[in-house]
């Protein structure tokens, strides 16, 4: 160890001199290094001069140093004059990573010294100390370098021109993404792309669950994995929303097991497909960002074909350590911070992120009940970060809580015939209207055009489904009344 020590002893003494004599690269030096990735107390103290001189504009010189030396006893005249000693290096680079490798290794043997004391306190759950060793990890990964690599624009446009020849060359394919299972949807966004956080949000009952369960559904079906994380619903449950989807057997025949041997047959089917998928379900019921980032990367890394991951729902999800029950955080920062994070892994993974968001109960008092941008829960940071945000909206939803309000007021009032009458009214419109109009309202597109896609639910298999096209035009300007049947699928907002 004393060996070693010493090793790394000289590489500093060696990049701090080569800062003295040739400050020039400083900037860049102090992008990769920080005051405590130094061993030895003399050499933090001179390298945090050298940048307390370079913020105020004073020059980096052995005089310059030596006076804001005076008087310290960190750093003895013995130990500066052997820095000073020593000749400018001209492979820096090399010096850095060393400098900085040792020190993540330094950080890394606290961290274990902590978790075996921890290990030991009877006063601390596992999952606390997991949870800390977690933000310790990410802390210590996310400083091992600030170094910021710069694109001429030479190098964007080169990139720029090869992205366009790429899609020209796909032709009439107009995605660039994920597909989604909806034409228009995919028209609108050019699919779910690399990077993004994509925000499904809608009230209760609407069908959130069910429209990402479609949506993966179609991914799947092109063997691209997809990692979903339910924090609501136990996987058996989506499991059995999928398989009713795929077989058209009505969900509620599924649960009960109420099958013939036709539906018997198309389930054996549709199973042995499903098990052949990438399909990647966690049904725990929290998760931090750091959790989530540590099991997405190792499931990247066991399967490099993960294209997205789903979480179901943002509100469920818990910030860090500190954060549990918002204790000492507002929830709208907890938020912002599950929000930021989740862009963030996204980027990082290089992959579409889907988070479903619960809205504000204010939709319920409007007279229209389509949500707005300002309906999402703790909305600011949400609407912020987001790249795509969609909001599902199905007026029959509205209109049978409307009814089932009404037959509660006639019984209040004593008028039982009129409220069986109505209930046996609500059944057989039920009965027979199993499909149902439904909206997809792009609400921010960053990339793209906003607007509302018009789609149709078929109840008994909770599926959402693409509406039944009576005219060959697809969009119109906001300002056309959409109140006739063979009205256009998509309403078009201009940016």
């Amino acid at each position: 160890m004393e060996d070693f020590n010493t090793y790394i002893a000289n590489m500093e003494k060696s990049v701090i001199s080569s800062i003295i004599f040739d400050p020039s690269g400083f900037d860049d030096i102090s992008d990769q290094l920080q005051v405590g990735d130094f061993l030895y107390p003399a050499h933090r103290h001179i390298f945090d001069i050298c940048k307390e001189l370079h913020t105020q504009n004073l020059p980096i010189t052995p005089d310059f140093i030596a006076s804001r030396l005076v008087g310290k006893r960190s750093v003895s005249q013995e130990e500066f004059t052997q820095i000073l000693s020593v000749s400018p290096i001209a492979n820096i680079e090399a010096f850095i990573k060393e400098i900085k490798n040792a020190s993540i290794k330094r950080e890394l043997a606290k961290l274990a010294n902590m978790m075996r004391e921890k290990s030991f306190d009877t006063t601390l759950t596992s999952e606390s100390i997991l949870d800390e060793i977690e933000q310790k990890v990410f802390e210590i990964s996310s400083t091992k370098s600030t170094q910021t690599d710069f694109l001429t624009s030479r190098e964007i446009i080169e990139l720029t021109l090869e992205n366009i020849k790429i899609l020209k060359e796909r032709g009439n394919n107009i995605l660039t993404g994920l597909a989604t299972g909806f034409e228009d949807l995919d028209r609108m966004t050019t699919g779910f792309n690399k990077g993004e956080l994509i925000i499904i949000g809608a009230r209760p009952s609407m069908g959130k669950t069910a429209f990402f369960l479609n949506m993966i559904q179609t991914i799947l079906n092109k063997n691209q994995g997809v990692a979903v994380f339910s924090l609501e619903m136990p996987s058996t449950h989506l499991m059995l929303r999928m398989l009713s989807a795929s077989t058209s057997i009505p969900l509620q025949d599924l649960r009960i097991g109420r099958l013939d041997d036709v539906q018997m047959e198309r389930l054996s089917v549709a199973t042995d497909t499903m098990t052949t998928k990438p399909l990647y379900i966690d049904d725990g019921s929290s998760l931090t960002i750091l959790q989530l980032r540590s099991k997405l990367r190792k499931l990247k890394s066991q399967d490099p074909n993960l294209e997205i991951a789903v979480i179901d729902y943002l509100q469920l999800m818990s910030g860090g350590n500190e954060s549990k029950g918002a204790i000492g955080k507002e929830r709208h920062s907890v938020i912002q911070e599950i929000s930021r994070g989740l862009k963030t892994l996204a980027r990082e993974l290089n992959i579409p992120i889907i988070a479903l968001s619960q809205l504000n109960r204010v939709v319920e008092t409007r007279d229209d009940k389509r949500p707005m941008l300002s309906d999402l829960r703790e909305s600011g940071s949400i609407e912020q970060d987001a790249d795509v945000i969609l909001f599902l909206y199905r007026d029959d939803v509205y209109r049978k809580r409307a009814d089932k309000d009404k037959i509660a007021k006639l019984k209040r009032d004593g008028k039982e015939n009129e409220a069986k009458k109505l209930e046996k009214e609500m059944y057989e419109q039920d009965k027979q209207n199993k499909i149902e109009p439904a909206e997809i309202i792009v609400a921010k597109n960053r990339n793209g055009e906003i607007g509302t896609i018009r789609i149709q639910f078929n109840k008994p298999y909770t599926r959402f489904e693409e509406r039944i096209r009576n005219d060959e035009k697809d969009y119109t300007p906001t300002n056309t009344k959409l109140d006739s049947a063979d009205s256009p699928t998509i309403q078009i907002v201009q940016l």
